[in-house]
């Protein structure tokens, strides 16, 4: 029986980018899911990597700063080291500014990302224009930044699998525990961490989200009307999604797609006769501290958790993988504060 340094139990973006640095440090990683990579939330469509607005600066703000400036280096290793594209773009972002507080507010914000972002990233305001891909805007003026990236959510797990095969990690049905021990089971494990302890871990949180035949690769994300429009390095265009915490089918789309997919072509007329070519639903894992969820396992020597991406688990993921590989590998605990186990217990 093959002995190994790491088991990774899930195959979802966090798992998949764990074993991917603990095996690009020498590590001997086994993955197992009973069902295949990405087969959960982190096999969606819409990959929005977007930041935190850049005012009341806390941990989980910075965590998430270095995790999108780490974000191209991350994939770039990725995709050269498997040969399969993650779709993966730094184009910004632009959102409409509806009234002249949300525009005081706005132009604050420009001068603090001065400040936390450094020379890094930038948080502009801009007249719009007649620009075709720009949403309509009530007060005449729009924001720019230039942290947000996007990512194919699908293509990025595909290339993660193409990259751990290259250095020998294969994703297997069944195997059992083998060295230090990694679960990033998404929902199930959430459920389960539940009925371990007296109040709720977390939760899943349906999402419903549509591809579009658009091409608009190159140009920034929008974000509108509520709704994420994400132009895909592939000529597709993502719209998403919406938040449902009480759900009777998880994997299946229904009206209140229909309402987003409305929204998005309402905000973008450019949108307007795009024809539909796929529809998805999955739920996502929300820990009850609403950040990820990263640590040692109460009471399991070995035993490690990466839980609760949630909405921004692809952009979380880069730094995740780094830190629990830290933990697992070195016994190196740099995990910040209301990110760790112990602050959903």
């Amino acid at each position: 029986m093959a002995s190994y340094d790491v088991t990774v139990r899930g195959a979802g973006i966090f798992g998949l980018s764990i074993a991917w640095i603990c095996a690009s440090r020498g590590a001997k990683v086994c993955i197992v899911d009973p069902h295949g990579a990405a087969n959960g939330s982190s096999g969606g469509i819409v990959g929005a990597l977007a930041p935190h607005v850049p005012e009341n600066w806390n941990a989980k703000k910075a965590f998430q700063l270095e995790s999108l400036l780490m974000a191209k280096g991350f994939w770039d290793e990725v995709e050269a080291t498997g040969g399969r594209s993650a779709g993966y773009a730094r184009n910004g972002r632009l959102q409409p500014v509806p009234d002249d507080h949300a525009l005081t507010l706005a132009r604050q914000r420009a001068d603090t990302a001065k400040t936390l972002w450094k020379d890094k990233a930038a948080w502009e305001v801009t007249a719009a224009s007649n620009n075709p891909w720009q949403p309509a805007s009530p007060s005449g003026f729009l924001i720019f930044d230039t942290l947000s990236a996007l990512i194919h959510p699908r293509q990025a797990c595909g290339a993660l699998v193409a990259a751990l095969r290259s250095r020998g990690v294969e994703v297997v049905k069944e195997a059992p525990d083998s060295g230090r021990v990694v679960w990033a089971t998404g929902v199930a494990g959430l459920v389960d961490l539940t009925a371990q302890h007296s109040r709720s871990m977390g939760n899943g949180v349906k999402g419903q989200a549509a591809l579009l035949e658009f091409d608009a690769s190159g140009l920034p994300q929008l974000f509108a009307g509520g709704v994420h429009i994400i132009p895909h390095c592939d000529g597709t265009v993502a719209v998403g999604s919406t938040s449902e915490r009480e759900y009777s089918s998880p994997d299946k789309t229904d009206d209140q797609l229909d309402e987003v997919i409305a929204q998005a072509k309402a905000a973008v007329p450019a949108l307007a006769d795009a024809p539909v070519i796929d529809r998805w639903a999955g739920v996502r894992p929300r820990s009850r501290s609403r950040a990820p969820m990263l640590g040692q396992w109460p009471d399991r020597p070995d035993h490690f958790i990466a839980n609760g991406g949630f909405k921004i688990g692809f952009g979380m993921a880069p730094k995740v993988a780094h830190v629990m590989a830290d933990l697992v590998l070195e016994s190196t605990d740099t995990i910040p504060v209301g990110f760790r186990v112990e602050d959903n217990l």
